[in-house]
């Protein structure tokens, strides 16, 4: 932060670069893809510090005490003004805030997604039941204030930990998915998705992944570790494809099988598989793809790295968040060139980035 736009984009793509090394070369490298250097994120992650009059959204000092960020300019402009509105009527509600010092108190954490569509889904994060139903009896008027509200759930996480939710998730409104349109397709987040934080970076990312394997001719695709679909639906929408989805979280493929039911309804170009389970094991004896998409964690692909290698298969589209398990991981896989290579800044002012690369066998 501080320094030139421009300046932080040739940074990142330097560490991205140095860092793969050897592993791509010059040539393979595309312009790197970027979006708003500020009011960006679509998704806010307020911890509640402060007291039941006073209470903050934001972070926690060094002291464990509030930070208020109601402000930030991370957030995009409708996210920014809903805030202000939401947390009025959160503060209005009477909730005491979780003092993490002393072990107290109810209001943990508020989280709030926004879709480009200007809806909203709000996720209170309590330490216990006792203060739900304050909540339900509040719906009513943080609907009249913010009519955009689609979908209110409190997650219940009881653990003095740094976790932000728990197991149990109970939804307070009718819909239990927030919709959210990016690259053709109309995603449908529950409270517990992942999705990216940044929409219209996300929408390059997923458009880059549909150019290349639309050009690859392929007809059938493994999506892996792939959370809500965005990808493999997105790419499905354009091309006919079989599409094979595998994620651990149930929740998560849940509402990928709903964007493709809904999907399907009006353009059943493709079709869709999604499964829950173990990325690396799930789909051993299933005949192999043409085109394996993969979007892991931090921590990379692991042993599905070694599989891939010994699959034949011909072609692997690989979404990487960390630079450095990716270049762990291509070094597990030597038989595959990096073809192609691009640099998504998902996650402006900072180092973090997105990386996406195809592979060929060679």
């Amino acid at each position: 932060m501080g320094q030139p736009f421009a300046l932080q984009l040739r940074d990142l793509e330097r560490h991205v670069r140095d860092t793969l090394g050897g592993l791509v070369t010059e040539s393979a490298w595309q312009q790197t893809a970027f979006g708003p250097e500020s009011h960006f994120r679509n998704k806010a992650k307020l911890v509640v510090g402060g007291t039941r009059d006073e209470p903050t959204f934001g972070i926690l000092d060094g002291d464990q005490q509030g930070v208020d960020l109601r402000r930030c300019g991370l957030y995009e402009p409708g996210l920014h003004d809903a805030l202000q509105t939401l947390t009025e009527q959160v503060a209005r509600i009477g909730l005491v805030p979780y003092d993490v010092p002393r072990r107290t108190g109810e209001l943990k954490h508020l989280v709030v997604t926004h879709a480009p569509t200007g809806a909203l889904m709000v996720r209170f994060v309590l330490r216990s039941p006792g203060q739900l139903g304050r909540i339900r009896r509040a719906l009513p008027d943080l609907q009249a204030a913010l009519p955009q509200i689609t979908v209110v759930s409190v997650n219940l996480q009881p653990a003095h930990k740094a976790v932000l939710e728990g197991e149990e998730e109970i939804v307070l409104t009718e819909h239990e998915t927030l919709t959210v349109p990016v690259a053709g397709v109309s995603l449908n987040l529950r409270p517990d998705s992942f999705f990216q934080t940044n929409t219209a970076v996300a929408e390059q990312l997923y458009e880059q992944a549909g150019d290349w394997v639309a050009a690859s001719g392929a007809r059938s695709l493994w999506d892996l570790f792939c959370g809500v679909g965005g990808f493999g639906l997105s790419v499905g929408a354009r091309v006919p494809l079989q599409v094979t989805g595998v994620e651990v979280a149930p929740g998560a493929v849940a509402a990928a099988r709903q964007s493709a039911a809904d999907l399907m309804a009006r353009n059943p170009l493709s079709s869709f598989d999604f499964r829950v389970g173990d990325a690396a094991t799930t789909l051993r004896d299933e005949p192999l793809p043409e085109v394996v998409l993969v979007n892991p964690p931090r921590r990379g692909i692991g042993p599905l790295a070694e599989t891939l290698e010994a699959s034949g298969v011909p072609q692997v589209v690989y979404s990487s968040c960390n630079v450095e398990s990716l270049a762990r991981d291509l070094t597990r896989m030597p038989t595959y060139a990096v073809a192609d290579a691009r640099v998504f800044d998902m996650f402006p002012q900072t180092r973090h980035h997105e990386v996406l690369v195809r592979l060929v066998r060679e």
